[in-house]
C-alpha cells in the first residue's frame, strides 16, 4: 500500500510533516528519498534573482530539509537506514545553459558527501543519483508548477537555452534507473551513475584539477 501526503519542500514545516506523518504510520523508517526537483534553462546572465531563488529553494533546500527533518530521527532510533537525493549530471560536471540548476545540483551532492561520512558510522548509508537525462516529465512540470508561489511566468524562461550537452550513450527510462539506485542502496554505494557517457566528461574534469597542482609548481608555487 502507498499513502500519500502533500508536502511543498520548500517549506521544512512541511518536510517535518511529512516525516511526522511516516514515522507514525510505518513506525520505523529505514529508507528515505529526496527527489523533488525543477529545472529553469538559459545563461545565468539572463536568471532572474526569482529564478535563482526558485530552483534552489526546491531543488537545494528541499535537500537540506529532508536532512533537517528525517537524519536526527534515523540517528535516534537507532536502527540505521540510508538516505538517497536526486542530483544530476550537472552537480559533477557544469553545463552552460544550466547554470543555476547545476549550482543547486552541485549543492546536492556535496550535501550527500558530507553527510555519508558523518553518518556512517551510525549504520546510515547515503546515495546520491547522478543521471544524465532520463524520461521524466521534469521540463514539463516544471512548466507547470511554476507560478504556484512566485507568480512567475512560465515557458520559454523555464526551457531556455540549454546549450550542448554530452552525447548519451542510451536513454534511460525510470524503472532502469531505479533499479540502479536500489541495488546502490543495497550495495551501500554512494554515487549512482547510469549513464557510461558521462563518465569522459567526471573524468576530464578531475584530470583538470589534478594538473593544476603541475602547473601551479611549474610557475614558482611552493606551498
Amino acid at each position: 500500500d502507498a499513502n500519500g501526503v502533500t508536502c511543498d519542500v520548500r517549506h521544512l514545516d512541511e518536510v517535518v510533516h511529512l516525516a511526522d506523518e511516516a514515522f507514525n504510520l510505518l513506525g520505523q523508517v529505514d529508507i528515505v528519498f529526496s527527489n523533488a526537483g525543477i529545472v529553469v534553462a538559459g545563461p545565468l546572465v539572463a536568471m532572474s534573482h526569482e529564478d535563482w531563488r526558485w530552483v534552489i529553494d526546491i531543488d537545494l533546500w528541499g535537500s537540506i530539509h529532508a536532512v533537517e527533518a528525517f537524519v536526527p530521527r534515523l540517528l535516534e532510533q537507532g536502527a540505521g537506514g540510508h538516505i538517497a537525493f536526486t542530483a544530476s549530471f550537472a552537480g559533477l560536471v557544469p553545463n552552460a545553459g544550466l547554470g543555476a540548476y547545476g549550482v543547486a545540483k552541485y549543492g546536492v551532492v556535496g550535501l550527500a558527501e558530507t553527510l555519508a561520512r558523518e553518518v556512517k558510522d551510525n549504520g546510515i548509508g547515503v546515495s546520491v543519483l547522478c543521471p544524465m537525462v532520463v524520461e521524466t516529465k521534469l521540463v514539463s512540470n516544471s512548466e507547470r508548477i511554476r507560478g504556484a508561489d512566485y507568480g512567475l511566468d512560465s515557458a520559454p524562461a523555464v526551457t531556455g537555452d540549454m546549450g550542448p550537452l554530452p552525447a548519451q550513450d542510451q536513454t534511460l527510462g525510470v524503472d532502469d534507473v531505479a533499479r540502479l539506485t536500489a541495488d546502490a542502496i543495497l550495495a551501500n554505494r554512494l554515487y549512482v551513475l547510469p549513464h557510461e557517457a558521462a563518465r569522459t566528461s567526471i573524468r576530464r574534469r578531475f584530470e583538470r584539477l589534478d594538473r593544476t597542482f603541475d602547473d601551479q609548481i611549474a610557475e614558482g608555487w611552493k606551498h
